[in-house]
């Protein structure tokens, strides 16, 4: 009889949430993890210095590895990810923020990805492949500050949409 197994994978993908809510604990946030992930794994919520729930939140897509691949530059790291994943969150008008958490240094790396798609200011993603390599600095690491960072983007977004949306039914 063959009994469910805990991989190492399972593990490696707990430990780079744990590393993510911490940072986000820290700067007195909080964090949900999403349950069914259809490419968001965590969501932020922030607070202002009353403890107040600030609008507006914050996606996390998590990535796990125990083998890191950094470019002979040794300050880039290339990441595949699924073109359908890419297309929902390019389609998201709040912050997507992918984070790659490399297990054997327990340090993980960020990216805001619609921000990284608008620099390089494409509108070929349909003509691509069923993947996507994506690079992220080796300087943008993930602590409180860069938890801080994401609320910033966030807080640009909103003021971009202020008076623009009608719930007009």
């Amino acid at each position: 009889m063959t009994k469910k197994r805990r991989t190492r994978q399972h593990i490696i993908a707990n430990l780079s949430e744990n590393h993510v809510e911490r940072f986000v604990l820290l700067c007195g946030y909080s964090s949900e993890r999403i349950s069914y992930d259809y490419g968001i794994d965590l969501i932020i919520f922030t607070y202002d210095l009353n403890g107040e729930i600030e609008n507006g939140q914050i996606f996390v897509q998590l990535k796990a590895t125990d083998t890191l691949k950094v470019l002979a530059d040794k300050t880039t790291i290339p990441f595949t990810l699924k073109r359908a994943d890419l297309e929902l969150w390019l389609e998201e008008p709040l912050p997507l923020i992918l984070i790659v958490y490399d297990a054997q240094t327990e340090v993980a790396y960020w990216l805001y990805v619609q921000a990284y798609f608008e620099q390089l200011n494409t509108s070929d993603l349909p003509q691509t492949g069923k993947t996507v390599t994506v690079y992220l600095s080796k300087q943008n690491i993930v602590d409180q500050e860069a938890i801080r960072t994401f609320a910033r983007y966030r807080d640009t977004v909103l003021q971009q949409i202020q008076g623009v949306i009608h719930h007009n039914v």
